[in-house]
């Protein structure tokens, strides 16, 4: 054991995203997972599709957690500036008090 915290201690190890628009009938999710290997590496899960349904899954092996940890909040900025929210603060975006 190294005197060194594991990194995936400091760093978050999942990310819930949606987007929702009415308009667009658009309802999606996005989560992105770290995940320990039997091989002393990191396995990056992602799983996307429509709030409701199965959707898909793809994953990416990394050799540390520093690797898998920068991919992870690559992705997360990725989906946030393509308007995913944090699945925690719930509802749309336009639900956010304006009535």
């Amino acid at each position: 054991m190294s005197d060194q915290p594991d990194q995936l201690d400091v760093f978050p190890t999942s990310v819930d995203l949606t987007r929702i628009d009415e308009e667009m009938n658009m309802r999606r999710f996005y989560r992105i997972c770290l995940q320990p290997d039997l091989f002393g590496g990191v396995t990056l899960v992602r799983e996307w599709g429509r709030i409701g349904f199965r959707g898909q899954s793809m994953t990416m092996r990394h050799a540390d957690e520093g690797e898998a940890v920068t991919a992870l909040m690559k992705l997360a900025a990725t989906k946030t500036r393509r308007g995913y929210r944090d699945a925690r603060e719930g509802g749309p975006p336009e639900a956010d008090g304006e009535e």
